[in-house]
Parts: C-alpha cells; structure tokens; sequence
C-alpha cells in the first residue's frame, strides 16, 4: 500500500502538470482572438481536463500497463487474467477511479478547492479501504476485474 500511495502521490504532481494544458491553450485562444474564448469557461477546461486525464490513463494502463510513477515504484495494472488491459477496460477503470469524486463535487457546486481538498480526504479513506480487500487491492480494480501487480526490473546480463 505504501508504494501505490506513494505512485499516486507522483500521479498527482504529473496531473498538476497535465491539468496545465486546458488553461494554456484557453489563455493562447484568447491572446490570439482577443476574446473570451468558450474553453475560457470554469466548465469546460474541467470536462476537457477531464478527457485529457482519460486519454492519459487509458492510453498508459491498455498500451504499457504503466504510469511513469507506476513504471518507478514497479506497479502495473493487469486484468484478474495477469492480461493487458483493454481499452474499453482501461477506461472503464479510470470512470471508476475518478468518476465518485469528480461527479460528488459537482452534485456539491463545490468549488476548485473545496473539491481538491475532499478528493485528498478521499484518497486517504479510500486507500484505508483497501485495507478491507482479501488481497488488499483497491476497490475500482475489484470492480473492473483489474489488479496491480508489482513488476521487479529484469536485470540484463
């Protein structure tokens, strides 16, 4: 558990970065048009921050089965089969990572902050909830019949 927490919170400073995108290419269509822009709305950069979040994961977890942290603390994600994950399966696992906290903080009207700060109170209580599984995998993974499995580096003669 400690080394998948400790993947997610690397996770977390890569999404920072990524989560950059949307409002860059808002501010360049702005500077460019001189014009409030329709991706200028609070709205649109977070669904479309949203996609750019599920592209992410769904590309990594069907094509390599690996985030770059996963890949640095030696995680990947596997069906129940020990299978590479589809790309419908991929997806179907971030929806059922991100979708609880994203669509709770909508229902709220909760601000940027306020949600983040709830998200960070939920990967706390979600990782504790781990700790309730027989094999100790998170909950979503249960759900879309996926597992973590730890992947030592080959060493090359």
């Amino acid at each position: 558990l400690g080394r998948r927490m400790a993947s997610f919170a690397y996770e977390g400073l890569l999404l920072f970065g990524i989560g950059l995108i949307p409002g860059a290419i808002g501010a360049l269509l702005v500077a460019l048009t001189g014009n409030q822009h329709p991706f200028q709305n609070d709205t649109a950069l977070r669904v479309i921050t949203l996609l750019i979040y599920a592209v992410y994961f769904t590309w990594f977890w069907s094509v390599r089965g690996q985030t770059l942290p996963m890949q640095t603390w030696h995680i990947r994600v596997v069906t129940d089969k020990g299978e590479h994950l589809s790309p419908w399966r991929a997806l179907a696992r971030f929806a059922a990572w991100f979708a609880p906290a994203a669509l709770l903080a909508a229902a709220n009207g909760w601000t940027r902050w306020h949600g983040l700060a709830a998200m960070g109170i939920g990967v706390v209580a979600y990782a504790l909830l781990a700790l309730a599984h027989p094999q100790r995998q998170f909950w979503h993974d249960a759900l879309c019949g996926t597992r973590l499995i730890t992947v030592l580096p080959t060493r090359k003669a």
